[in-house]
């Protein structure tokens, strides 16, 4: 297989998942700027939807203040943004244009589909009756996409670059998500577990797909150490830390079989599987939640780039 082909496979995959994760994160933030008046003027709803965007140098350069025009702006199709959903959608359609013959007839209508119904809406400056079916759009693309590849593709190395690369991205996404949530998100002179930090953590369940799953396993209200357990260390939350390293461990641990070799990657994702296996709810939290997936997020870019080394250069 051409290392040219695995990198657009990984990086297709990366951009359809950072786009979907994109409109999820706005849709965060919309969802916590109707947070009832009591609340009001207390929430950084908009600067923290940059700070999970992992973009806020490149936002205060263009912009001086995190309002939601400027953030919607700035995230849905600036071209100061290289990574706005519109950039995302396009840079991942030329990666799949590049692997046309590498993935299936369904999964390149559906990014295709994507790119040109995003041209239908006005980006720029974009209604906010629109922002909502917009999200709707690159969300149901995302899901669609992910599940066209897992349904259609021959279990080859196209499909383990392709896996690789949506699981590198969401464990990147969902860590940054937590983070900014926990550390940034609450107000200082706000209690944990109070009113407002309830509805923050279930809105980032809501907006994540979990808040059903989580009634499910705990049986219990929204509280900000069982959100953490079950979005870090439950297996069976398939967008959960610990999940995301199940999976990436199954795909290199596949590629080495098929190649004869191991090397750095499989050594940086075994040693974080084991780690997050290791790990208890208490523990983590004695640690710092915070400096907890500071790390786990330099380890994830440590992954990456051992990939990217390994096997796409």
């Amino acid at each position: 297989m051409l290392s040219r082909t695995a990198d657009s496979l990984y990086w297709l995959s990366r951009y359809v998942e950072r786009a979907e994760n994109l409109a999820r994160i706005l849709g965060v933030a919309e969802r916590l700027s109707t947070l009832p008046s009591a609340y009001a003027g207390t929430s950084s709803e908009w600067e923290s939807a940059i700070l999970t965007a992992a973009c806020g140098p490149a936002f205060f350069n263009n912009y001086s203040e995190a309002t939601r025009a400027n953030v919607i702006e700035f995230i849905v199709a600036s071209d100061a943004n290289s990574s706005s959903i519109r950039n995302c959608i396009q840079t991942a359609r030329a990666n799949a244009r590049a692997v046309r013959t590498a993935i299936t007839t369904e999964m390149w209508e559906i990014i295709n589909g994507c790119w040109h119904e995003v041209q239908k809406f006005k980006l720029k400056n974009i209604d906010p009756s629109q922002l909502a079916r917009f999200l709707s759009v690159i969300q149901e693309a995302s899901l669609r996409f992910d599940g066209a590849a897992y349904r259609t593709m021959l279990r080859t190395d196209h499909f383990r670059f392709q896996r690789i690369g949506t699981f590198i991205e969401r464990a990147d996404n969902i860590a940054r998500l937590m983070d900014v949530k926990y550390h940034v998100l609450l107000p200082a002179e706000e209690p944990v577990g109070g009113g407002l930090d309830y509805f923050q953590w279930s809105a980032i369940l809501r907006a994540v797909g979990a808040l059903t799953s989580y009634n499910w396993v705990y049986r219990d209200n929204v509280k900000p150490w069982l959100v953490a357990d079950f979005m870090i260390l439950r297996l069976e939350q398939p967008r959960s830390l610990i999940s995301s390293y199940e999976n990436l461990n199954r795909q290199l641990d596949s590629l080495a079989e098929r190649y004869g070799r191991q090397g750095q990657a499989q050594r940086l994702a075994r040693a974080t599987f084991a780690h997050l296996e290791n790990q208890s709810i208490d523990e983590l939290f004695q640690f710092g939640l915070h400096e907890f997936l500071t790390e786990f997020i330099a380890e994830n870019n440590a992954l990456g780039a051992a990939v990217t080394e390994q096997y796409l250069l």
